[in-house]
């Protein structure tokens, strides 16, 4: 029998390139499957958390993929890695394109994770006023920072509410504040009543419980305690501002993104990663609403803080 002619670009014949190519077509197609399942993932130790909040970065896997690919002369291994390329674009990629945001600004708000310890606490909070915002929420402000926040804010904004940890200054008169229990050993959450133009808007400053590898179970009690008290707050305005300890990307977060929405997500460009601020790989910071439109979401980077700033603009 004559020897076949048949080849493939390479010059090889297709049993060899298939055999070259099927080490990285069986990588791609793991690949996808991490991008699109990761939330299928058990969440055994806080593992399936963990892989949601680096979900983004499964990204990264395509272009070494494609490298391997061209290195090893294979043409088909290639083309399959566009799978999880596309496939990344569809869930990620998405988040640079133009916002839904613009429109006339009413409200403005800001939140810093002030950062215990923060060595020069008026700068940071210096930087977030010269943004404009009529709103300033602080997590991790502590006796030794609070004298020269006030020194720093007072003028601006004369009004104040406080728990613990936690406060908000405003430009506008605060009507009501109280404390609120997410679960932790001491509160670290307020609700205020603001009257904002336009009508009263209820805001919350938080900062959820800390979640770290193999135990995120007090990050996610305090997520479900927060979600249950806000699903309950008969309000019509709302706003959430702070530390919430957990990725856009992580499943963990939904009992608040179902009920409130996102302003990176409708009004931002890019995934707004805030920590940590030196090279943010995670938006554990955030601002979450109902009853409003948002205009615009941007992160701020601030001098003395581990975590950037997150600010949004309402219509």
């Amino acid at each position: 029998m004559a020897e076949s002619k048949i080849k493939t670009a390479d010059g090889g014949p297709p049993g060899r390139a298939w055999r070259r190519g099927r080490p990285l077509l069986i990588a791609a197609a793991l690949l996808t499957a991490l991008i699109a399942g990761h939330r299928l993932i058990p969440n055994v130790r806080g593992l399936g958390s963990l892989v949601d909040s680096a979900a983004p970065f499964l990204g990264l896997g395509v272009p070494l993929l494609g490298l391997v690919a061209l290195l090893r002369r294979s043409w088909i291994a290639l083309a399959a890695a566009l799978v999880p390329a596309l496939l990344w674009v569809a869930l990620f990629g998405t988040a640079w394109l133009p916002d839904g945001g613009g429109g006339s600004v009413r409200l403005r708000v800001a939140s810093q994770n002030l950062r215990a310890g923060n060595p020069d606490p008026a700068a940071t909070v210096a930087s977030l006023a010269g943004t404009g915002p009529d709103l300033i929420a602080l997590q991790e402000i502590s006796g030794d920072t609070r004298e020269p926040v006030a020194g720093v804010l007072v003028e601006r904004y004369p009004h104040r509410a406080a728990v613990s940890t936690v406060a908000l200054w405003s430009r506008f008169p605060i009507r009501e504040d109280v404390g609120v229990d997410t679960g932790l050993a001491w509160t670290r959450a307020l609700r205020a009543v603001v009257a904002a133009p336009g009508g009263d808007v209820v805001v919350y400053v938080v900062h959820l419980g800390s979640a770290r590898a193999g135990d995120t179970g007090t990050r996610d009690r305090t997520v479900a305690t927060l979600a249950d008290r806000i699903r309950h707050d008969r309000a019509e305005r709302l706003i959430v501002l702070g530390d919430l300890n957990t990725a856009s990307t992580d499943r963990m977060i939904e009992p608040l993104t179902e009920l409130l929405h996102d302003a990176q997500a409708d009004a931002g460009r890019g995934p707004g990663f805030t920590w940590p601020a030196a090279l943010p790989v995670t938006r554990p910071d955030h601002v979450l609403y109902r009853g409003l439109t948002a205009a615009y979401a941007r992160v701020l980077r601030t001098p003395a803080s581990d975590h950037r700033a997150v600010t949004a603009g309402f219509r």
